[in-house]
């Protein structure tokens, strides 16, 4: 059965369903890695991406939006030249009542109101002005700007980005 679009999951509805303990066969976190570049070293300025919006992002999409960053900023900054971190973690689990489909599904798929559904994969709930990802690198900010700017293309709420310099 094919993934259903992400704009299905985009609002909040009911209490986040996050306690894993209780959930059996949780599907895993899609997300590969939270920080990327030098971890180590300091850098002078900071950009941030922050959401405008209250919505719930996918799993699939923060790892579209970190696979997008990274290859903008490996390309342009080298491996050593630039720090990445995805700020929000994709806790809730999101559940879906299946439907009959096909020939003869019309008698079969109405089902029960409000069903509780199953497991089908997590999202992060995201407030509005949370921020998302963060970035650091010495110099070059345009680039970093243009990373965010194509990163916030592959997430389902328009953002805004934020730079700081660090002292």
């Amino acid at each position: 059965m094919p993934q259903k679009p992400g704009s299905m999951y985009r609002e909040f509805k009911g209490q986040p369903y996050t306690r894993k303990e209780y959930i059996g066969g949780v599907p895993h976190v899609r997300v590969g890695q939270f920080t990327m570049g030098n971890r180590k070293r300091d850098f002078d300025k900071e950009i941030t991406l922050i959401s405008e919006e209250k919505c719930q992002i996918k799993d699939a999409a923060l790892e579209a939006a970190r696979v997008t960053l990274t290859r903008v900023l490996t390309k342009n900054f080298g491996e050593e030249n630039f720090k990445a971190k995805i700020l929000v973690y994709p806790h809730h689990v999101l559940r879906e009542n299946k439907q009959a489909t096909g020939a003869g599904a019309d008698r079969l798929s109405e089902g029960m109101r409000s069903a509780f559904g199953k497991k089908v994969g997590n999202a992060a709930r995201v407030n509005r002005n949370q921020e998302i990802v963060k970035i650091w690198v010495d110099d070059n900010v345009d680039v970093a700007k243009d990373a965010l700017r194509k990163a916030s293309m592959k997430l389902p709420t328009p953002c805004r980005k934020k730079t700081e310099k660090r002292e």
